[in-house]
C-alpha cells in the first residue's frame, strides 16, 4: 500500500522534473545553421534562413533534408525503419533527426561558436 509520504514524494519529484524540463525549453535559442555529419565527418553546413533540399549520400543508402520556413525535416530516406523520415521538424539549437541504419546526423545550431564540449582531453 501507498503511503502518504510516498505520495508526496513522487509529485515533488514530479514537479522538479516538469520545472527542469521548463527551464530546458526555455534557455533552448532559435537555430541559425544545420549541420550535417556522416559517420561523426561534417558533409554539409548551411543556414536555417534559406529554403532548399540538400541530398545525403551515403555508402548504405540515399536521405534527403528538406530546409523550410526555418524548419529541417528529413524529406526521404531509403533506410528500412523510416524513423529519421517520421520524425518531426526540428528548429531549436541542440535538436537534432538521426538516420542510424545510414549513420547520418542532422543537427540544428545557434551559430558557429555554439558548439557544446562532449568530451575531455589532456
Amino acid at each position: 500500500m501507498i503511503k502518504r509520504k510516498d505520495i508526496i514524494l513522487i509529485v515533488i519529484v514530479l514537479l522538479l522534473a516538469l520545472f527542469g524540463f521548463g527551464v530546458m525549453k526555455w534557455k533552448q535559442k532559435d537555430g541559425k545553421e544545420v549541420i550535417v555529419t556522416i559517420n561523426g565527418n561534417e558533409v554539409y553546413r548551411t543556414t536555417l534562413s534559406k529554403n532548399q533540399t540538400y541530398k545525403i549520400p551515403t555508402k548504405s543508402g540515399l536521405n534527403v533534408m528538406k530546409i523550410k520556413d526555418g524548419k529541417v525535416t528529413m524529406e526521404k530516406a531509403d533506410c528500412p525503419d523510416q524513423i529519421c523520415h517520421k520524425h518531426k521538424a526540428i528548429e531549436k539549437s541542440g535538436e537534432t533527426i538521426v538516420c542510424l541504419p545510414h549513420k547520418v546526423v542532422i543537427e540544428v545550431s545557434s551559430d558557429k561558436d555554439d558548439q557544446e564540449l562532449d568530451g575531455m582531453t589532456r
